[in-house]
């Protein structure tokens, strides 16, 4: 039997990792720079739901998917995947596969008839809408701060796996699912404390319920869920072709739309990929520096974040280039 572990996340004192819910509405998380952290293992589904009931009632607490590159524990760090280039922090966490899967369920309209309150018959329901693996499967339940209050389900549901199954497999695997995959990535939060109330009562009478199933989730092969097969690049033209600019300004704008109409959630790895591919065109010479940075800063800007950003996912990506081969015609 595959172990397996869960990196918890501590926030300083004075600070909350879960919403507040008043009278007047809702209020978000409290942002916060660093973190302790450590890993704790588990070996079965019932250590997965032991670990996620204790820390539903702890707002301080939070957990990720990335294991700890210096672990098992750390005091005072930053979510980093890679080096922070702009203040040199070391990158804190590793992408690695798990057991474990956390869904956060949104967007399935609750039918008549099914209060919020039912959070079986809610989770029911919204398991209907995942793969067919998933539909009868042990899990373990989780309202999330806007079940009840918004008019969809709003759902976190944890399963365990029958091996372990990495983010990219998840990504591939749920596509057209309503769960966010947002939460597949390893430095991402997956919030586990329920919301804090102040001046009103909780409108659930429990927040948190485990549905019997059949055992793990059965987790298609690895060769089912590879990424398909690179595609043969077309073919760029040379530095000093004429339609060298043409193509190299054509690579950018499609870039810059794609940077702009990405989701919420996905709008600094979007960036993030566009600007380590246009890096190629850069480094071919078929585009400045200057040219790339400013248009990722401008279309994340655009897409709702800051232009400081941008530049600096662009100077990330100038020196971490895509490693995908330029065309015959640029070397």
């Amino acid at each position: 039997m595959h172990g397996d572990s869960i990196t918890v996340l501590r926030c300083a004192r004075g600070l909350r990792l879960a919403k507040m819910i008043r009278s007047t509405g809702m209020v978000d998380y409290d942002s916060t720079r660093t973190f302790d952290a450590w890993e704790v293992k588990v070996a079965t589904f019932d250590d997965l739901c032991g670990i996620i009931s204790r820390l539903i009632d702890r707002p301080r607490f939070c957990i990720v998917r990335g294991a700890l590159i210096n672990g098992p524990k750390a005091t005072k760090i930053r979510r980093l995947v890679h080096a922070d280039p702009k203040t040199g922090d070391a990158a804190t966490l590793r992408q690695v596969p798990h057991r474990w899967v956390a869904l956060d369920i949104e967007g399935i309209s609750r039918p008549e008839g099914i209060d919020a309150t039912d959070l079986i018959a809610c989770a029911r329901h919204a398991l209907q809408r995942l793969p067919v693996a998933f539909r009868d499967a042990a899990c373990l339940v989780q309202a999330t701060a806007g079940h009840g209050i918004k008019p969809d389900l709003r759902l976190r549901v944890w399963f365990w796996l029958s091996r372990l199954t990495t983010g990219a497999e998840l990504n591939r695997w749920l596509r057209g699912a309503p769960a966010d995959a947002s939460i597949f990535r390893p430095a991402q939060i997956i919030y586990t404390a329920a919301p804090v109330f102040e001046g009103c009562e909780d409108h659930l009478p429990v927040r948190i319920v485990r549905l019997a199933g059949s055992g793990s989730v059965m987790v298609p092969s690895a060769a089912a869920l590879a990424p398909p097969p690179r595609q043969d690049p077309k073919p760029l033209p040379a530095p000093d072709s004429p339609r060298a600019s043409a193509y190299a300004w054509a690579a950018l704008r499609n870039a810059v739309v794609k940077v702009r109409n990405a989701p919420i959630n996905s709008r600094h790895p979007e960036c993030l990929t566009q600007s380590r591919n246009l890096a190629r065109f850069v480094n071919a010479g078929l585009l400045s520096e200057k040219d790339m940075k400013d248009a990722m800063s401008d279309a994340i800007f655009a897409a709702g974040k800051t232009r400081e950003e941008g530049e600096a996912i662009a100077v990330y990506a100038l020196s971490h280039p895509s490693t995908s081969p330029l065309p015959e015609g640029v070397r």
